[in-house]
C-alpha cells in the first residue's frame, strides 16, 4: 500500500470524475491475466488525503472523505495566496494554468467545525508563498504580516484540535523558520514541509524541529540552486511523505493530469536515489504517513 499525503481531488479539475480516480487508486490489484500493473502486491492500493486550500476545497475534500468507509482523509485550511485577490499562474508539464485566487477572511470558527470530523487528519495546506508578492516596499510589508497572521489563527487551531500540520512554503523557508522559533507556544510538534523545494540548510532545520518532509513530483524538475537528489539521501527514510500534489507535477513517463496512482513514481524515484528497494520506500512512507496522520484502518 501506498499513501498519496498530498492530493487534491478537491479540486475542479477532478469535478467529473472525482469518483472514479479514487476508485482507480482503491481497488485491489492482483497479478494474473492484466498486462499493466501501477503497483506490486504489497502496494495493492493507494490510500489519499485530499487537501484543502479554501473553506469552499476544504468542506468539499471532507464531504469526498466522508463518502469513502476508509482510505480518503481531509485537511482543512487557508493556503496564502488566498488571501489576495488576482490571478495566480501555476506551472505543469502541460501549460500554464491561471487560477483565480479569491480573497478570503479566515473564519476561525468555520474551519474548526470543519475540523472536528474524524474524517479530518490535519490543518493545510498553511504557510507563507512570496512567489506573488506587491513591488512596492509599503505593500510588501503588509502582505508579509498578513500572512503571519493568518498563520499564526491557523496554528492556534491546529493546536486546539490536537491535529499536525501540512506546511506550504514557496520562496519564504527562512520567514517561516524564524515565525516558527520565535513562537513556540504554537509550534507544531508534528508537521510536514509539503513539497520541498529548498537547500540543505534549510532542510536540516525543518527536521531539527521534527518534522516530515513531503516529496513530489517537482524533484524530477531543475531547479537552479536545488539539488534534489542530495535533499532525498540527506533525508531519514522515516522522515520522508510522499505526494501527488494533483493535478499538478505529473511525474513521468505519465502526461496529462496527475492523480493519486502515479505516486508510486515519487516512490520509485526515492528508491533509486538511497538504492533501496521499492517495497521499503513503500512501507516505511506508509507507516510514516500512518503515525504523523494518526491513520487507523477503520475510518
Amino acid at each position: 500500500m501506498l499513501i498519496d499525503t498530498h492530493a487534491h481531488l478537491n479540486f475542479n479539475a477532478y469535478k467529473a470524475d472525482a469518483d472514479e480516480v479514487i476508485r482507480r487508486s482503491l481497488e485491489q490489484r492482483r497479478r494474473g491475466k492484466k498486462k499493466i500493473y501501477f503497483l506490486r502486491p504489497l502496494d495493492n492500493q493507494v490510500w489519499m488525503i485530499n487537501v484543502g486550500t479554501n473553506y469552499e476545497t476544504s468542506k468539499r475534500a471532507v464531504e469526498i472523505a466522508r463518502g469513502h468507509e476508509k482510505g480518503v482523509y481531509a485537511v482543512v485550511g487557508l493556503h496564502p495566496i488566498h488571501l489576495e485577490t488576482g490571478l495566480v499562474k501555476i506551472k505543469n508539464d502541460v501549460e500554464e494554468i491561471e487560477v483565480k485566487a479569491r480573497e478570503e477572511e479566515f473564519d476561525y470558527e468555520k474551519y474548526k467545525g470543519l475540523a472536528k470530523s474524524e474524517k479530518v487528519v490535519a490543518i493545510g495546506e498553511i504557510g507563507l508563498d512570496y512567489y506573488y508578492k506587491p513591488k512596492t516596499k509599503r505593500k510588501l510589508e503588509l502582505f508579509k504580516e498578513k500572512q503571519r497572521t493568518v498563520l499564526g489563527q491557523q496554528l492556534n487551531l491546529a493546536k486546539e484540535s490536537n491535529l499536525p500540520v501540512i506546511f506550504h512554503c514557496r520562496m519564504a523557508h527562512q520567514d517561516l523558520i524564524d515565525f516558527l522559533k520565535e513562537n513556540p507556544e504554537i509550534r507544531p510538534e508534528k508537521a510536514v514541509a509539503h513539497g520541498f523545494v529548498g537547500n540543505l540548510e534549510e532542510l536540516q532545520k525543518y527536521l531539527d524541529f521534527g518534522y516530515y518532509i513531503g516529496i513530489n513530483g517537482i524533484i524530477f524538475k531543475n531547479i537552479e540552486g536545488i539539488d534534489f537528489g542530495e535533499n532525498i539521501k540527506r533525508t531519514p527514510l522515516d522522515k520522508i511523505l510522499i505526494e501527488t500534489d494533483c493535478p499538478y507535477l505529473t511525474p513521468p513517463p505519465m502526461e496529462g493530469r496527475n492523480e493519486p496512482l502515479y505516486v508510486k513514481y515519487i516512490a520509485e524515484k526515492i528508491a533509486r536515489i538511497k538504492n533501496i528497494s521499492f517495497d521499503e520506500v513503500a512501507e516505511i512512507t506508509t507507516k510514516n504517513a500512518k503515525k504523523l496522520f494518526k491513520i487507523r484502518a477503520s475510518i
